[in-house]
């Protein structure tokens, strides 16, 4: 059940008490800069969308809502984080992956704040039609074996192109294109983990990679918010609720674009499992149910809304970040193969940079280092009819009598060695 918006703000400001080392210096009565509901504010609702701006704002519960999960942070995780100071940062990394493995229970006098992280993760919501998770995993596994790994750099971009959200990014170390390269293979590495078979459970792969980020988004907040270097007047809380949403549902945008375009109001039972994947992956990630729709027109709305108070914004911390992301290796096998899709792989970057953030200008492209050329459309060319034959090849093979299974196996192991080719990462 969503909590009215008398109620969030009561969460929202109790923040300084449950964890007072990490927000005892927030003043949570602020709106920070970044928020904005000024009329011709230049924001981050995309231009095909501005016209909208206007009726987005009438719905003020919603913008109530979206202002006040700009403040709102990642309290069990959050608290869990805070204990840094005691147990030091690897330490809180090795009990908890101790606790997803083998249940908090196994951990001889484990923190209470552990307990609660991992207690609430553990709770299914009501909302949550369980039986849809794996269909919706396994109906997404075709993509993310062969689409993926051309689009994952790009979309990682994405979180760069606003000066009020990149900045957490920017205080990781990210700047540099090895680290760079780290947390592309990261993000990564989480969402194929959460497709795979059983990923989702309470003792599956997905379950743990959650439980990760959530503590490393935190450690971020706990690192930030005690430096000299946030301020909370203009950016808000580092990494936000408000901020994550998007990650979230970003993936059901065009589905529920496509259903409203042809006059529905729900999705179709196929439809359906990937809304309920990408909602259970959020709520492993800590989000609310208020910021989960389910239906097209709700999730368009609020994303809409999120990016239509967003105040736009763009600095040279923004450009080293997308310069550091593009110059990053992010296939560095020697194979053949592994040179071929390098190859593709960065023309088809370049590509969607240019097209999907900055519109088809190459010189703002070239002011971030991003340079296209005719070997560049070549290469992106080659990458999507590949992606787009391998794909339709998986998906009436899976539809024919007798080979669903066979071919699921098949991508599977596809995404096995996919995930070995991205490395260790912090994720357990």
């Amino acid at each position: 059940m969503s909590l009215s918006i008398a109620q969030l703000e009561e969460s929202i400001a109790a923040q300084g008490a449950q964890v007072p080392s990490m927000y005892g210096r927030v003043d949570f009565a602020v709106t920070p800069e970044r928020f904005t509901t000024e009329p011709g504010a230049q924001t981050e609702i995309e231009p095909e969308f501005a016209a909208r701006r206007p009726a987005l704002l009438e719905d003020r519960e919603q913008v109530a809502r979206i202002k006040a999960y700009t403040m709102h942070g990642d309290p069990v995780a959050d608290a869990y984080a805070a204990l840094i100071p005691e147990y030091e940062f690897h330490r809180l990394i090795a009990m908890l992956q101790d606790a997803c493995d083998n249940g908090v229970e196994s951990i001889a006098a484990a923190p209470s704040e552990l307990v609660r992280f991992i207690r609430e993760m553990e709770r299914i919501p009501a909302w949550i039609d369980m039986e849809l998770i794996e269909r919706g995993a396994r109906a997404e596994r075709n993509a993310y074996a062969h689409r993926a790994p051309y689009v994952i750099r790009g979309g990682f971009i994405g979180t760069f192109m606003n000066k009020y959200s990149a900045l957490p990014m920017a205080l990781t170390g990210t700047l540099s294109n090895k680290t760079a390269a780290h947390r592309v293979h990261e993000t990564a590495t989480f969402f194929t983990t959460t497709v795979m078979p059983g990923a989702l459970d309470r003792h599956g792969a997905g379950f743990k990679a959650a439980a990760m980020v959530r503590l490393m988004h935190s450690m971020v907040r706990f690192n930030a918010l005690r430096g000299d270097h946030w301020d909370v007047k203009i950016y808000g809380i580092p990494i936000p609720q408000a901020d994550q949403m998007p990650v979230g549902l970003l993936s059901l945008f065009q589905m529920a674009q496509k259903a409203l375009r042809q006059g529905r109001t729900e999705f179709t039972p196929a439809e359906r499992a990937h809304v309920e994947l990408a909602r259970y992956r959020s709520v492993l990630l800590g989000l609310p149910e208020a910021l989960l729709p389910d239906r097209p027109q709700a999730i368009v709305d609020i994303l809409l809304t999120r990016h239509a108070t967003l105040r736009k914004g763009y600095d040279e911390t923004c450009a080293a970040l997308v310069r550091a992301t593009m110059a990053a290796d992010l296939i560095t096998g020697g194979s053949l193969s592994d040179r071929a899709q390098a190859w593709l792989e960065r023309g088809f970057s370049k590509v969607y940079f240019l097209t999907k953030f900055v519109r088809g200008d190459k010189r703002a492209a070239e002011s971030v280092g991003v340079r296209v050329g005719v070997v560049d459309y070549l290469r992106a060319a080659v990458t999507l009819f590949a992606v787009a034959s391998l794909m339709s090849v998986y998906a009436l093979a899976a539809r024919l009598p007798g080979t669903s299974n066979v071919v699921d196996r098949a991508l599977v192991r596809k995404l096995v060695k996919q995930l070995a080719r991205y490395g260790p990462t912090n994720l357990g």
